[in-house]
């Protein structure tokens, strides 16, 4: 399997990984991903070059955005300061679960942000998805705190506000990354 940076051509593909995995976490009875993403902000961040899929041949195993951009609100200031980079919108197409690919696209993550200088890689999950938080957990990532308030639109309660972080480390991930190199993080 292969990772390469989404194009506007993937901007469908991404959508659809969107509406299956909000069903199947649906049937867990997490409310997460209920909401349609709008597709003008994913395609933004494709053009941005922070998405990036996971190619087994001619399909789409997953999916993962890793940017250096924090979410406004989220980390302290002196959190901030800290070399990092940080996860988000990670989907595996349910044909490939229990293949441990989202493990490996972490671990592919925190690769890539260690060969940017990053020190931390990190993460804001649906505050109350419990089994994610826990997934994560168990990926290795330390909870660091909960933010309820300030991030959905009109000032209402935020809804992934569950922030965590692990050291960022070389990795052997698996994955053959046709990715352009990362850039450098700016001390």
């Amino acid at each position: 399997m292969k990772i390469v940076s989404a194009t506007p051509a993937d901007l469908e593909q991404l959508l659809s990984f969107r509406v299956e995995a909000a069903s199947w976490i649906g049937k867990l009875g997490s409310d997460q991903w209920s909401r349609p993403y709008p597709a003008a902000r994913l395609l933004a961040t494709i053009e941005a070059g922070t998405v990036f899929m996971l190619r087994d041949g001619g399909r789409t195993a997953g999916t993962i955005t890793l940017t250096a951009e924090a979410e406004e609100g989220l980390w302290s200031e002196a959190e901030l300061s800290e070399p990092s980079m940080f996860i988000n919108k990670l989907t595996v197409a349910r044909e490939y679960a229990g293949q441990n690919l989202g493990g490996r696209l972490l671990d592919w993550a925190g690769d890539r942000a260690y060969r940017a200088s990053a020190k931390w890689l990190r993460l804001d999950a649906w505050t109350t998805n419990a089994s994610l938080q826990r997934y994560y957990l168990d990926q290795g990532f330390e909870h660091v705190r909960t933010v309820l308030e300030g991030g959905a639109i009109n000032g209402g309660p935020r809804v992934s506000g569950w922030l965590a972080q692990r050291p960022t480390r070389l990795a052997e991930h698996g994955f053959t990354d046709e990715a352009p190199s990362p850039e450098p993080l700016l001390a």
